[in-house]
């Protein structure tokens, strides 16, 4: 008798597992239904996004481009300036120092997190499997008044400071509709280092037959954040190649 409640037990936990494994793909498979189908968001060549945030009660507008390719590139509009931030050519990461006004180049461990970034377009969950990227399910949870499942995703791991640390992110999905509410990830470097990081998302807006959050909060979790807020956004853009450049004689 006891072992076959040993067995029962053990074929119990096996098909939990499964369930839970399954379900999980279950959930990302209706969020790529809600938000238009994987067909539509694989055919991507790239993204732009026109924003504005409010720094100090002024308002700055944002353009931002994300290439199929891992081109990016944040033109910020400040007292008559386009400053570059986060630009990406494939190769050279670089951004604008805003004390000198002078293109700096990240250096080589900065760059080659930022080429593992790269595989992340159109979005972090797509074909995720092929990119060797892990989904696990680890229940509900209750987001603002909204009850949502937590989804883990653990990518390739990334180097700070010469060490691997795990790149680990956790998703809220909305449990009627599938779309993330929010995604928390512990910040790996910097003075805030150790702290939980945490963006949200909101007002869903379709966009030639695919769905994009228009407002987003970025900050840490149970603490400050930053609103930005989408005004438009462009599917499949052109963009001249020297906008990735880095200044010739900086």
């Amino acid at each position: 008798m006891k072992k076959i409640s040993l067995l029962l037990t053990l074929s119990l936990a096996f098909l939990f597992s499964g369930a839970i494994a399954q379900t999980a793909d279950e959930i990302l498979d209706n969020y790529f239904e809600t938000i238009g189908g994987r067909d539509k968001l694989g055919s991507l060549t790239g993204v732009k996004m026109t924003a504005k945030i409010n720094q100090g009660g002024m308002e700055i507008p944002l353009e931002i481009y994300q290439m199929k390719d891992g081109r990016q590139i944040t033109k910020i509009n400040f007292q008559g300036k386009t400053i570059k931030q986060g630009v990406f050519d494939g190769t050279t990461l670089w951004n604008t120092n805003f004390q000198t006004m002078q293109a700096e180049k990240a250096d080589a461990e900065t760059t080659a997190n930022q080429v593992l970034d790269a595989n992340d377009f159109p979005e972090s969950f797509f074909d995720y499997k092929k990119k060797g990227y892990k989904v696990e399910l680890l229940g509900k949870e209750t987001m603002d008044g909204t009850e949502t499942f937590k989804i883990k995703l653990t990518k390739e791991p990334k180097t700070f400071d010469g060490t691997k640390v795990e790149d680990v992110a956790y998703y809220f999905f909305d449990t009627e509709s599938y779309v993330p509410l929010a995604v928390e990830q512990q910040v790996t470097s910097g003075p805030q280092k150790g702290v939980m990081g945490q963006m949200k998302f909101s007002d869903y807006q379709e966009v030639d037959g695919l769905y994009f959050p228009f407002s987003l909060s970025q900050g840490v979790k149970d603490g400050a954040s930053q609103l930005i807020i989408i005004t438009a956004i462009e599917l499949n853009p052109t963009i001249e190649d020297s906008e990735f450049d880095f200044p010739s004689g900086e």
